[in-house]
């Protein structure tokens, strides 16, 4: 079952990216402006609010080239609007937090914001424990095998991998069988216990909780070992946004 949990993602993610290719080749895809308000992607560090940054953006490519974890996508035709701006699927390879922000440094338009200087400048979106019942935490459910050679495709899926991905995938190793704590172990800015932790949940195992640090960058999305990751980032949301009415009252 543990090994089935794995494929089901690998197979999710390559049959949903052959569906979209057969869309490009067959052409002839219409957009409707509905479908501009009711998307809502996940764009690269500094990007300036939505309406902002397709302005801006010139489709350039500069943030993808210089990206050393290959997290940046162009949307294509077969994507929604925006055709040929910048994004992050964090379900496939998210936002690993560069201290340097090579992507912002890149940006020739000021489509990504230049104040977006460190790790902790970044405003991507906020992660959210969606599914709180597939949680390997709180079931107290071991990290399944097939993660290890799950992460290890992390570097093998690329053609020209850097040594900022053998590193990472160093971090994920030798986790099978363990308890899950993947989402905040792998927390990428400096100081993560201001973005994550792992807490006691009611049932008896424990559970991400998400603070006011958390950059929205997807990597705990991306390292969750469920089929369908139990945390998610919701694009340019804040932590105000989201939590503020949740933790009114709470002392």
């Amino acid at each position: 079952m543990a090994k089935k949990v794995q494929t089901d993602r690998r197979e999710f993610v390559k049959y949903s990216t052959l569906g979209v290719l057969g869309l490009v080749l067959g052409g002839g895809v219409v957009f409707s402006p509905y479908l501009t308000g009711k998307e809502n992607k996940l764009r690269p560090p500094g990007a300036l609010p939505e309406k902002d940054f397709l302005a801006l953006c010139i489709k350039c490519g500069q943030c993808l080239q210089v990206c050393p974890y290959h997290a940046i996508k162009l949307n294509d035709v077969g994507q929604g609007y925006g055709e040929g701006t910048p994004f992050i699927d964090a379900n496939v390879r998210a936002c690993f937090a560069c201290n340097a922000v090579p992507c912002v440094l890149a940006c020739p338009s000021g489509a990504l914001d230049h104040k977006t200087e460190k790790a902790e400048d970044i405003r991507m979106g906020i992660a959210v424990l969606e599914f709180p019942d597939t949680c390997l935490g709180i079931s107290k459910t071991p990290i399944p095998e097939g993660y290890d050679d799950e992460m290890l495709a992390f570097t093998s899926s690329v053609r020209n991998e850097t040594p900022e991905e053998v590193e990472l995938v160093k971090k994920f190793m030798g986790r099978e069988g363990k308890e899950c704590t993947l989402c905040a172990d792998m927390c990428p800015i400096p100081n993560p216990l201001s973005a994550i932790a792992m807490v006691p949940d009611a049932k008896g195992g424990r559970k991400p909780e998400i603070y006011d640090g958390c950059i929205g960058c997807g990597a705990c999305q991306n390292v969750c070992p469920t089929s369908v990751p139990s945390i998610v980032v919701k694009p340019r949301m804040t932590y105000d946004e989201y939590y503020g009415n949740k933790n009114e009252g709470i002392s």
